[in-house]
């Protein structure tokens, strides 16, 4: 399945606009604060139902404007549907409406009729050079969105997690902080032994994926296991600290590229190329669990890649429908497709 066309209405700076994708490729050319981002996010909203950047969703709307709408049209082998979003404020909230053809559908149910995406934009570098929570949120956001069990699991251990820690918080008496933790204990061990589990899992589907031509990268899991013993290990010093700390919520991962951690002596372009290396094996991931191929989106990945890299990545991205963002346009020289038709270019 392919997204055709895509219709906003009131989108961020949009009114009225029409866009068609080539099957392959897809350029967004424009100066910098144009609308290629904004572009990129109505695609992610029309396929995920939310946006992609850290505004409040009400500002997806147009200024000034209470309604919205953005509508597509996806093809597949032998027949087409159209499917539309409408979005509006009512007082505190904004109230979304899903259809496939005219009929309205639950967000749920709509999202598994249209295409997987896949998103790189310049932020997410911050998974490779930022604290470890981050790159514990992009496995828990990947696996949540593939595993109803997981993201169960996940509030589940959350919750516990937070009550335990007021626990160690209030109790002083040793006594009673043992009798106090002990369902605790038994709960966060049962959803932390399934999270760390599925992170497991994906870090060897990873690795089971590890080139990008020449460039070999691979993942290091580095577990903070959550079971009795470990538990009983580090009792004294959560006793001391008054907080947890074992368990998933210290898990960490670093990236390699060949020998090098990436997150400690990449270079920009190797940081992004591991960026990249992950957003390859979502497409693969994607694929597999839903068995049709995502599109790709990729805002601004060219700039601080040299002419080999982004030919590199024009190269492998050939196997996905990608829409892409840039401001230069001699990237369509880097093109090596074999028929005429293999990209199409939008001027904003």
């Amino acid at each position: 399945m392919l997204l055709k066309k895509i219709i906003l209405h009131n989108f961020r700076n949009f009114t009225g606009n029409t866009f068609t994708f080539n099957p392959r490729l897809t350029f967004i050319f424009g100066k910098n604060a144009r609308g290629k981002t904004n572009l990129l996010e109505a695609i992610n909203f029309l396929l995920k139902g939310a946006g992609f950047r850290d505004t409040k969703e009400e500002e997806l709307i147009k200024l000034g404007e209470l309604e919205s709408t953005v509508e597509g049209e996806l093809i597949g082998d032998n027949d087409s549907v159209s499917v539309r979003i409408d979005f509006a404020k009512k007082k505190l909230d904004l109230v979304k409406n899903f259809y496939l053809g005219k009929t309205r559908k639950i967000r749920n149910f709509y999202l598994k009729e249209v295409i997987p995406v896949v998103l790189f934009s310049p932020e997410q570098i911050e998974i490779i050079i930022g604290p470890p929570s981050l790159r514990r949120d992009y496995f828990d956001h990947l696996l949540s969105i593939t595993d109803p069990v997981y993201k169960s699991r996940l509030n589940n251990y959350h919750q516990a997690l937070r009550k335990r820690n007021k626990i160690l918080e209030t109790i002083y008496d040793e006594a009673e902080l043992r009798e106090q933790l002990l369902f605790w204990n038994k709960y966060l061990i049962e959803n932390g032994q399934y999270i760390t589990k599925k992170r497991d899992e994906y870090a060897q589907f990873l690795n089971s994926h590890k080139r990008i031509d020449s460039k070999i990268f691979s993942i290091k899991y580095q577990k903070n296991e959550i079971n009795l013993e470990r538990i009983e290990e580090y009792f004294s010093e959560e006793k001391r600290l008054r907080r947890t700390i074992v368990g998933p919520q210290k898990d960490d991962f670093q990236i390699y590229l060949g020998e090098m951690n990436v997150n400690l002596y990449g270079a920009r372009s190797e940081e992004r190329l591991a960026i990249f290396w992950l957003k390859l094996n979502e497409l693969n991931f994607y694929e597999k669990i839903y068995g049709k191929k995502p599109i790709l989106l990729l805002d601004d990945i060219f700039s601080e890649l040299d002419k080999d890299n982004q030919r590199l990545i024009l190269l492998i991205i050939k196997d996905y429908q990608t829409v892409t963002t840039s401001t230069n346009r001699s990237l369509l020289d880097l093109i090596d497709f074999s028929d005429d038709g293999s990209y199409h270019t939008i001027d904003l």
